[in-house]
């Protein structure tokens, strides 16, 4: 992997690279850093957060079905409103510092948040803050890379964001262990670790202008390119397979239920999942490059299915959680990247942002209904019977969704 500190011309023009292979640019590095000090904050949270709340709090597996819901899917409300801001005013940086601005006030809000009611209220605005800020920047990802490296860069991206991902649940540990039950304490360096991040981005981040900022981008347009041929099979894809995707928390808490492992060892899980995504996010965005971005996607969800059996099965042990957690990670690494550089290229330039965040609302309104139905299917029967169900429907899903994938990138809109 090459980085480079220079950026490209706008446009999706790419430096001369002589016999070198092709630079990812400065500015995807610097949001990159931005999204991995993000993530340690985020991760510290959301590592403790399904023990916090079943165990601290008293949750029912209904009640944090519906939470977790609010975690996977809130954000659906405003991530189309953040991508279309961006487009409309061509400078999406601007978007994205208050997206990030409002995410990093939510951790230190967890500190006098006690109740059910409040700490909902905090998640809410956690998630959209994310929603806010998600598009803007995947689209300044875009707008510094050339069409060619898509995948490259965001694999780059997703490898530093999971970096602090993986960085964040060992604080998280290491506050516990050192600080049983401080669970303030990892609110406090939460939001420390998540104020940096906003200052990288304000200071050092270049306020790129997109190709909507020379030309205003009418609402009418960016409603009829979302609702194109071209971008109608990924999104239904994606929602399809987005209901089917069970909540990371929920899965841990099954291999928790099953193995029976100390509390404090909670946020380790995470770590396992997030190690794997971080060795695998650069090389299998450059295989979504090679070979076709909605091939690696849909072959990324053909991996659920078996984590959810491993999950299952009624005797684990050390050895089976580590795959589980390997697999997980190998899933993000197909999906979490690829999908946005898909998407970029089936929308034109000045309605990129809007696009993005259109996928990624599907994805999040289907992961909201995905927590709650698996919630309520937990409660009913259990996580072993809740699993094997939602495996099955996704080895049913998966061949559909490949055939609504089956020539996207093919309609890609010209450079």
């Amino acid at each position: 992997m090459y980085i480079s500190v220079r950026d490209r011309p706008a446009g999706g023009r790419s430096e001369p690279t002589g016999t070198r292979a092709p630079r990812v640019a400065g500015t995807v590095v610097l949001l990159g850093v931005v999204s991995l000090l993000t993530d340690v904050s985020s991760e510290m949270v959301s590592s403790v957060l399904p023990l916090y709340l079943t165990a601290v709090v008293g949750l029912s597996p209904i009640a944090y079905g519906f939470v977790d819901g609010i975690y996977q899917g809130v954000s659906a409300l405003v991530r189309i409103a953040g991508g279309y801001a961006g487009d409309r005013g061509g400078r999406p940086k601007l978007v994205a510092v208050a997206g990030y601005g409002i995410s990093a006030l939510s951790r230190i809000a967890l500190l006098p948040a006690a109740g059910y009611a409040a700490i909902t209220t905090v998640i809410t605005a956690d998630r959209l803050g994310k929603g806010l800020r998600t598009a803007p920047r995947d689209a300044l990802i875009v707008e510094a890379s050339p069409p060619a490296m898509l995948g490259r860069a965001f694999g780059v991206h997703r490898a530093l964001d999971t970096l602090g991902a993986a960085i964040g649940p060992l604080l998280a540990f290491a506050l516990l262990a050192s600080l049983p039950g401080g669970y303030d304490s990892i609110f406090v360096v939460s939001f420390a670790f998540a104020t940096v991040g906003v200052a990288v981005l304000v200071l050092f981040v270049p306020n790129l202008r997109t190709a909507a900022g020379t030309a205003r981008v009418g609402l009418r347009r960016v409603v009829r390119e979302v609702a194109g041929r071209r971008l109608r099979g990924p999104l239904l894809a994606a929602g399809l397979l987005g209901l089917l995707t069970v909540g990371d928390g929920f899965l841990y808490l099954a291999l928790q239920d099953r193995d029976d492992f100390a509390a404090r060892w909670f946020p380790l899980l995470y770590v396992g999942t997030n190690l794997a995504y971080l060795a695998l996010a650069v090389p299998l965005g450059r295989l979504a490059d090679r070979v076709g971005r909605a091939r690696v996607l849909v072959a990324g969800h053909l991996v659920l299915p078996v984590c959810y059996l491993l999950a299952a099965l009624p005797h684990g042990g050390l050895a089976l959680t580590v795959v589980v957690l390997l697999l997980l990670g190998v899933f993000y690494a197909a999906s979490d990247g690829v999908l946005p550089a898909l998407v970029s290229r089936l929308v034109s330039a000045e309605t990129r942002g809007s696009g993005i965040a259109a996928a990624q609302t599907v994805v999040a309104l289907a992961r909201f209904a995905s927590s709650v139905l698996f919630g309520l299917l937990w409660t009913l029967s259990g996580p072993r019977p809740a699993l094997l169900l939602f495996g099955a429907l996704l080895l049913g899903i998966v061949p559909l969704a490949a055939w609504l994938l089956r020539g996207a990138e093919t309609r890609e809109v010209p450079a």
